[in-house]
Order: C-alpha cells, then structure tokens, then sequence
C-alpha cells in the first residue's frame, strides 16, 4: 500500500484533525479508541492482529484502517440506535473481512 492510500482512506474515514492520533504511543491510542468506540482491550488487539495478518504490517497504516474500520461499524450501530460498536458472536470477524473486500474493491475501481 502506497502511503497516498492511506491518506485518501483517512481522509474519507474521518477529519484531517485526528490524524494525530496515529502516532500516539500504543497505550494512549487504545485509550482514545476505547473512549470513542467502547472497545475493550481484545477487540481492539484482535482487530489490531487480524489487519497484521492480512498483510497491513505498517503501524500507521493499521491504525488508519483500525479507524476506519471503527468508523464504519459505528455508524452501522448508530442506525440501530447502539452508542458503542457491538459485534456479537463471530460478526467481528466477518465485519472485518467485509471491511477488507469494500477497501479492496474501491482501489481496484479508483474510487
């Protein structure tokens, strides 16, 4: 992945004003994204593991998925009325491959 991906993926995933966020130490970023998203520390290590395995070994650019990941099932709980992102039984995993395929989809069809 380019590192002008990354910058469109953020920039349609949320302001330029969080980008700051990517480089927090580990711990303050989980932190921000636990206030945000209600994520506890497995979800969030295992969406951090699962983007790794899936071959997103730069931090930042994990992180810029994490984020945009988050963004997307936030505004699916909104539309259920959730405040906190939920996932339930196995929807974690398929949630993030869906995730994976849309973003692949659009870079192949330049969107």
């Amino acid at each position: 992945m380019e590192k002008q991906d990354v910058a469109e993926l953020t920039a349609k995933a949320f302001p330029e004003n969080l980008h700051e966020y990517l480089h927090l130490p580990n711990v303050r970023f989980y932190h921000w994204c636990e206030a945000q998203y209600g994520l506890n520390k497995g979800i969030f290590n295992t969406i951090d593991d699962w983007f790794y395995e899936h071959g997103i070994e730069n931090i930042l650019f994990r992180r810029a998925y994490l984020i945009a990941f988050l963004e997307l099932a936030s505004a699916q709980s909104a539309k259920e009325e959730r405040k906190l992102v939920r996932f339930g039984s196995g929807g974690l995993s398929a949630k993030l491959h869906e995730f994976l395929k849309g973003q692949r989809r659009e870079r192949v069809s330049g969107i």
